[in-house]
């Protein structure tokens, strides 16, 4: 059972860090039809999408990435100590 944990963990950390870079890449003029954006969008979009219409836009900042990685490494960090502890 640990293992199957361990990999939870990993694919949420995993999804997290993708959120992070699809963050980092909006920042920059790179065609949004590039194989990496659009992959990027595909791995995130089903996290990203439910948020933001629960989550209000600050102006012009869009806080559900921020949102989502968080409670995806708060999500780990459960699983991983209630891993530990079993």
């Amino acid at each position: 059972m640990d293992g199957l944990i361990d990999l939870v963990v990993v694919l949420l950390r995993v999804l997290a860090f993708s959120i992070f870079a699809r963050a980092i890449v909006s920042w920059f003029p790179i065609d949004r039809n590039g194989p990496i954006v659009r992959a990027l969008d595909s791995i995130t979009e089903p996290i990203l999408d439910p948020l933001r219409r629960v989550v209000p836009r600050i102006g012009m900042m869009d806080l559900t990435p921020m949102i989502a990685m968080i409670l995806l490494f708060f999500i780990a960090s459960v699983l991983q100590s209630a891993s530990s502890t079993s």
